[in-house]
């Protein structure tokens, strides 16, 4: 069964089907979904989504693109949802500096602060970095993020980068519909690159859907091209390939 490692069934674009879109993905071969968090108004839904599903997981966390919202007392409320059973990450966080440059110092230190708070509650840290590799990874050592572990989501780093992330971070490596994607030789790289164990498969959905729905709206319904691309990089079976990232993200995840 697929393992969707990094969803947001909460966007508004599931609006009108998002029931009986969910209802549907264990007859589609989706047998886990992990729905992770931008911003903490997001959470009261997304927390209805777990407990309405079995097969739905949530992370809570504060997404860099959302720093400048983050109000005091940030830290308390995202300690109080991880009590939920059901939460098993802090995510997405991290560092984006294709949107939001102006915010580096902000999304520097709440970064720091939510891997440090993850340190403290023992659960996995699910990275979000664009285009700004260097003080992610410093940042991530700096503060110890190896001690709970976590996974880049949506990998954008090198083949080389790989090590550091995996061996140095202690972390796995997410792939999604990028894979796929014509112009992808840098991604593809990597894929083949990261040690079988570490290896993850994700939607990212609604955003970045796989060829050939690409423009669409993303589902974890899409992530069967992801799998078949994968498993041809890696001389696996479609079935080899969802059985290992399946198995790879519930021990990551504790679940």
């Amino acid at each position: 069964m697929i393992f969707d490692t990094h969803a947001h069934y909460n966007d508004a674009q599931f609006d009108e089907d998002r029931d009986a879109l969910l209802s549907s993905m264990n007859e589609n071969g989706v047998g886990l979904i992990m729905n992770a968090c931008s911003s903490l108004h997001e959470m009261p839904l997304i927390l209805q989504l777990c407990e309405k599903y079995p097969f739905m997981y949530g992370a809570v966390g504060i997404h860099p693109e959302e720093v400048e919202g983050a109000e005091q007392g940030y830290l308390d409320r995202i300690r109080e949802y991880a009590k939920h059973p059901k939460i098993k990450a802090v995510g997405e966080i991290g560092l984006d500096y294709h949107w939001t440059v102006q915010t580096k110092a902000e999304q520097h230190r709440i970064l720091g602060e939510q891997v440090d708070l993850a340190r403290e509650l023992k659960l996995p840290v699910i990275i979000h970095d664009r285009e700004a590799h260097g003080d992610c990874l410093r940042i991530l050592k700096e503060h110890k993020a190896y001690e709970c572990g976590g996974v880049f989501h949506c990998y954008s780093g090198s083949r080389e980068m790989v090590r550091e992330v995996t061996e140095e971070l202690n972390m796995y490596i997410a792939f999604g519909g990028s894979l796929t994607f014509k112009n992808a030789k840098k991604p593809r790289e990597a894929a083949a690159a990261v040690p079988l164990d570490r290896l993850l498969i994700e939607t990212d959905c609604p955003y970045m859907a796989p060829v050939p729905y690409r423009g669409k709206r993303n589902s974890s319904l899409y992530l069967h091209e992801v799998v078949r691309l994968l498993a041809e990089l890696r001389g696996l079976s479609p079935e080899e390939t969802e059985k290992i990232t399946e198995e790879n993200g519930r021990k990551l995840f504790g679940i």
